[in-house]
């Protein structure tokens, strides 16, 4: 009969392996990259400084660079993640983001601000600090500068290894839909409608071309020339603002008309008054569902600016590619390869 102590030997020998193995992944999953604050503290420890710098001097000569950097940020997010894949220019071989119909209004400046960031950082600590963290920081940092939250925001991205305008439709939402249609967007990606609320937010800066909200402001029915939701002598103002924009596709119009290069809560009070310019903005304040947190945010900037960061933070770390799922890209306008 076995004795007990060959028993327990034999049951350690069996177990091995496993533990071993269980030991080996937990390794493995430790070394695995992560997101942190703190990412580049020791790699590149110039990065916030050198993001910072370049932010305040760009948003100075520029200040629609928030607007454009903060509408490039959510482009960029919501086709496959925060991956900096909306910044590559097409090839003569490959149709990239940037050139999906719905993308070819995005404002120069938000490319801009990342491209110099970028030569800065290559020149500080080439090849450590990818396209998409530089994106995600030069965004906070100008949404701050125009007035809004802070929040923090963890690093590690890689950039993309691909970007295919075919990859955009469906993923982004256009003007001319209803609430019911963006909610449903919101939720495919896990954000919840109050986020949706948050995020939309983001129109208390920048502008939109007149071709986006055209039809609802001439001739939009037998009985109305635009839509009711516009304060009448809103709309006049528009039809008169955009009357040549056929000739000129350039022509466009403040999101906010009342503090326009200021990130406050003004936008949702414009909403409330038919000051909206896009049939989603005045669907914010009829839709029930959308309407309590129009009618909250419209009187408290802090639980906006509160919902708006968190929404933010959640936004920034959408889809993020780390390891071998992504690159530190040499230029952030093209691929490695």
């Amino acid at each position: 009969m076995a004795s007990p102590l060959l028993h327990l030997l034999a049951l350690f020998l069996l177990l091995t392996p496993a533990f071993a193995a269980a030991g080996g992944k937990q390794r493995r999953q430790r070394r695995q990259p992560y997101l942190s604050t703190a990412f580049y503290s020791k790699t590149c420890p110039k990065f916030e400084q050198i993001v910072q710098d370049t932010t305040t001097n760009k948003q100075i000569s520029s200040p629609t660079t928030a607007a454009a950097a903060l509408r490039l940020f959510f482009h960029d997010c919501f086709v496959g993640g925060c991956d900096a894949s909306v910044l590559v220019s097409s090839t003569r071989f490959s149709k990239s983001e940037r050139d999906a119909d719905i993308n070819l209004s995005l404002p120069g400046d938000g490319f801009d601000v990342v491209v110099r960031a970028k030569t800065a950082l290559e020149l500080a600590c080439p090849g450590v600090v990818s396209c998409a963290d530089i994106l995600a920081v030069a965004t906070r940092n100008l949404v701050v500068m125009a007035g809004g939250p802070f929040y923090p925001v963890q690093l590690g991205r890689r950039d993309a290894l691909s970007s295919r305008a075919a990859d955009v439709e469906g993923n982004l939402p256009r003007p001319t839909m209803s609430i019911p249609q963006i909610i449903q967007l919101f939720q495919s990606k896990g954000f919840s409608i109050q986020e949706m609320v948050a995020l939309t937010g983001a129109h208390t800066i920048g502008f939109s071309h007149c071709s986006e909200f055209s039809a609802n402001i001439y001739n939009y029915s037998k009985t109305s020339q635009s839509d009711p939701a516009y304060y009448p002598e809103f709309a006049r103002s528009l039809r008169s603002a955009c009357a040549d924009y056929h000739r000129n596709p350039t022509l466009s119009v403040f999101n906010d008309v009342i503090t326009p290069n200021k990130f406050d809560n003004v936008y949702y009070n414009n909403v409330k008054k038919g000051l909206g310019l896009l049939r989603s903005d005045h669907g914010l304040s009829s839709d029930p569902r959308t309407r309590g947190f129009v009618e909250l945010y419209s009187r408290d900037q802090r639980a906006f600016f509160a919902a708006f960061a968190s929404a933010m933070q959640k936004l920034s770390v959408y889809g993020v590619k780390t390891g071998r799922n992504g690159e530190i890209r040499h230029r952030c306008d093209a691929l490695n390869f």
